[in-house]
């Protein structure tokens, strides 16, 4: 199945510093493309990967579960560490759950995490119902373009896969259970209106990871999908601040030099 329009990885090869950026459950690349875009513009290396299942259409996430996502990322992770000095990991929603984890299973190889609207688990008696509803009903309405900015959309799917959310739960879980051993420094932006993800869900990551370097920051302008709404250039500059206080002049030293490449094909099934 051919990957829709806007919804392919992303690479780009610049400096010392790479980013491996994770988009979110049911959505794909283009609404972490401009984040991508600022950081590659400063230099630095990063990989935006589409997840399997993503990015064509809903069906075909049917047949892929969160240990497929989890490998795309490790994958990618392993690969930015090759050519890297010093690697972070960033993500929204979902995203951010599995940059937490790749903190928690990769420790000193992972330097920094970046959470914009961290997912940590499924709220309401739908969550408790998957177990038996995903047999009997294929889908539910989708969860995507949780915009404030006028005319903002995000590319994703408009059904939710039930099978698919069922094994999203399944990860919450395990990463909740992991959270004490992210130990790196956490930048974690969150957004007070968020129709998607409550307060709640950051303030338990928060409560639970073992980082003593963490900041947090209030993304009062925007709802969800921080990244393309009114919030989204501070989220730019923000992580990249981070970063360069963490590893400095990593990425300046490549600026200008790299070159993006943009990646088309057909998302994996797992």
């Amino acid at each position: 199945m051919p990957v829709l329009s806007g919804a392919e990885p992303f690479r780009h090869e610049g400096g010392a510093a790479g980013v491996l950026l994770c988009h979110g459950f049911t959505g794909c690349p283009q609404s972490l493309r401009p984040w991508a875009e600022h950081l590659a513009g400063r230099g630095l290396t990063v990989s935006l990967p589409l997840l399997p299942g993503h990015g064509t259409r809903w069906q075909d996430m049917q047949l892929t579960g969160w240990q497929d996502w989890y490998a795309e990322v490790d994958r990618e992770l392993r690969a930015l560490s090759e050519r890297c000095e010093k690697v972070f990991v960033a993500g929204l929603s979902m995203g951010a759950a599995l940059a937490l984890r790749l903190a928690a299973r990769h420790g000193a190889g992972v330097d920094g995490v970046i959470a914009v609207n961290p997912a940590n688990r499924m709220h309401g008696l739908a969550a408790h119902a998957l177990p038996v509803v995903r047999h009997l009903v294929p889908s539910t309405r989708g969860i995507v373009s949780d915009i404030a900015k006028e005319g903002g959309v995000e590319l994703g799917y408009d059904r939710v896969p039930l099978h698919a959310a069922h094994s999203l739960r399944a990860f919450f879980r395990l990463v909740d259970g992991e959270l004490p051993q992210v130990t790196q420094p956490l930048l974690l932006l969150r957004s007070p209106q968020d129709h998607v993800v409550p307060p709640s869900d950051s303030a338990r990551i928060l409560g639970r990871v073992s980082s003593t370097d963490v900041t947090e920051i209030l993304l009062e302008q925007s709802y969800h999908v921080a990244t393309l709404d009114h919030d989204a250039d501070r989220i730019f500059e923000e992580s990249f601040a981070f970063i360069d206080r963490l590893a400095p002049g990593a990425g300046k030293e490549a600026s200008g030099a790299g070159q993006v490449r943009r990646q088309e094909g057909t998302a994996a099934g797992g």
